[in-house]
């Protein structure tokens, strides 16, 4: 039965107006899959039924990724002991990519059994690509350190090392705490640093921009709550 496993790796919006951000072949992945692990179950749920309108949502088996990992993982691996065609939804962009579905991608791995990376959209991906800094060697660090000095110590860090390696270095941060990270950047950066900020990527209010430190200082961006990512190239 396991050499019937198959987990697929289905990406999702980025913002729910954007739709048809997602390639149409991901339906077909959807329609062959029999169980879902997701990192949000409403918002994979809400996904799902509109991506595939006829879909029976309470017909199949729902495992929640980020609680009681051990638990889950236990889960996953009997799934596919069971020969199961399993799905793995972020809830946001693609699984596996600055999100909990890495560990259960590791564990499919690590059975032999095969995944299946569907395309579909990235914000890193995508700030990158239109944030022209170097997409030939860059870093992704996820989230900085929240308390202000050691962020400032990390920022002073990074900006060394992007300056002597000629590096894109990427974060995220949790949208209510985008300007307080904002403030970092021009606290502890050069002037002739640049920044990408990248705004609701696929949405219609996306905003794609890199200026300097120097730049942005003179027109602070309103991006309070807003999903983004930063990009820093000195």
């Amino acid at each position: 039965m396991k050499d019937r496993a198959i987990v697929f790796l289905i990406p999702t919006w980025l913002d729910e107006d954007a739709i048809d951000a997602i390639p149409a072949y991901i339906i077909d992945a959807v329609k062959e899959a029999e169980v879902f692990f997701v990192e949000n179950e409403r918002s994979a749920r809400r996904f799902l039924k509109k991506l595939w309108k006829e879909i029976d949502i309470g017909g199949y088996p729902w495992f929640v990724i980020h609680k009681a990992e051990d638990d889950v993982k236990q889960d996953f691996l009997q799934q596919i002991k069971g020969g199961k065609k399993i799905a793995i939804l972020s809830e946001a962009g693609c699984p596996g990519i600055a999100d909990p579905g890495q560990m259960l991608v590791a564990a499919a791995q690590e059975a032999g059994v095969r995944v299946k990376p569907l395309v579909g959209p990235s914000s890193i991906l995508l700030a990158l690509m239109a944030s022209g800094m170097n997409g030939q060697h860059f870093q992704f660090h996820g989230y900085l350190p929240i308390e202000t000095a050691e962020r400032g110590r990390r920022i002073k860090e990074l900006e060394s090392l992007s300056r002597k390696e000629h590096s894109a270095q990427i974060f995220i941060e949790t949208p209510y705490r985008n300007n307080s990270l904002l403030d970092s950047f021009f606290k502890n950066c050069g002037g002739q640093t640049r920044l990408c900020i990248a705004v609701n990527l696929t949405g219609k209010s996306e905003s794609i921009q890199t200026r300097t430190m120097e730049e942005w200082r003179k027109r602070v961006p309103e991006i309070n709550k807003q999903p983004a990512i930063f990009i820093l190239q000195a």
